[in-house]
């Protein structure tokens, strides 16, 4: 069940907050914890529950925020003083937000979890996402994972926890999230309201995930996959230009999830084949897709980029109409 205030969790984030919550009460977990997995499983969204449960002044008779209480209707608000939240922030001309955590927001995390909780309970601090910390901000924080005080909570959310420094990661407990069973992240798809036949392709396109899935099927995500699935077979077959192709790719801001769908959809024609020498060329594509999205992050052209990789589509599949 979730509280009051709170979206229902899904069956994959219940079990972990119960499992976390137990924990925490009974003294299990350290100060320092690791929320890691996949993204848009809803590691966020289960610390910040586990973070009002702490915060709650009158628990209800299952251990969880009551809702009601100053410590809950002030967290709810986005003011209470004992919680901090850290994550991208404006540049300093306050065009758009930066791409990583720096070391000044750490420097000022450290202070405020320095001081005394301003109700005289915990502190709690979640850091999200966590994998996004520069290096000087990173070292600044393992000092402050480095002189615990009691009651205070430091929680870390990270898609990549690997791009965390080995020192952070060795002093954090783990929370694992990962993906749930298949007809449990379809039950939950269906759920959500979504017609049967299209949670089971996106839940197939997306490899399982289930928050993909949904993310796809509300934003037209699933459309795009079968667009640029259709592009490529056109393609193969010498129905299509790459340079027009590649143009019309490059024509909106969907240019990197073209590139991802593209990647998935070489990756998954390779596991069907049986010629390892196909295979072997659509791998490479695979590699060179996601070379590309990268680059689409510079200041690269990004028609010039993405017709050089479609131009080696129809070379990679070897004439193999995709089906």
């Amino acid at each position: 069940m979730s509280e009051a205030g709170d979206a229902p969790r899904a069956p994959w984030q219940q079990r972990i907050y119960t499992q976390a919550a137990a924990a925490i009460d009974s003294g299990r977990l350290g100060h320092a914890l690791l929320f890691r997995g996949p993204a848009r499983l809803g590691k966020g969204a289960v610390a910040r529950a586990l973070a009002r449960r702490l915060l709650c002044e009158a628990r209800n008779a299952a251990g969880d925020a009551c809702g009601r209480c100053r410590g809950c209707q002030l967290f709810a608000a986005g003011t209470h003083p004992d919680f901090h939240e850290v994550s991208f922030v404006a540049t300093r001309d306050g065009s758009k937000l930066r791409a990583e955590l720096v070391v000044d927001q750490m420097r000022e995390l450290s202070g405020k979890l320095s001081l005394t909780p301003h109700y005289g309970g915990a502190q709690v601090a979640i850091i999200d996402p966590a994998d996004a910390l520069n290096s000087a901000a990173a070292n600044a924080l393992l000092k402050t994972l480095e002189e615990p005080q009691p009651g205070r909570y430091l929680w870390l959310v990270a898609a990549e926890p690997a791009r965390l420094p080995a020192t952070i990661r060795s002093r954090c407990q783990n929370l694992e999230f990962r993906l749930p069973p298949p007809a449990e992240a379809l039950a939950w798809l269906r759920g959500q309201g979504h017609d049967a036949r299209a949670a089971g392709d996106a839940l197939e396109a997306a490899r399982g995930h289930p928050g993909l899935a949904a993310a796809w099927l509300a934003d037209g995500g699933l459309a795009l996959r079968r667009e640029v699935a259709a592009d490529l077979a056109a393609l193969d077959r010498g129905e299509a230009s790459p340079a027009a192709t590649a143009q019309r790719w490059a024509g909106d801001e969907q240019s990197v999830l073209r590139l991802r769908f593209a990647a998935d959809l070489a990756l998954e024609q390779a596991a069907r084949l049986t010629d390892a020498g196909r295979t072997r060329r659509l791998a490479t594509w695979f590699d060179a897709a996601n070379r590309t999205a990268a680059l689409l992050r510079t200041t690269v052209r990004t028609d010039l980029a993405m017709a050089e990789l479609l131009l080696a589509w129809p070379r990679a599949t070897a004439g193999g109409a995709q089906r």
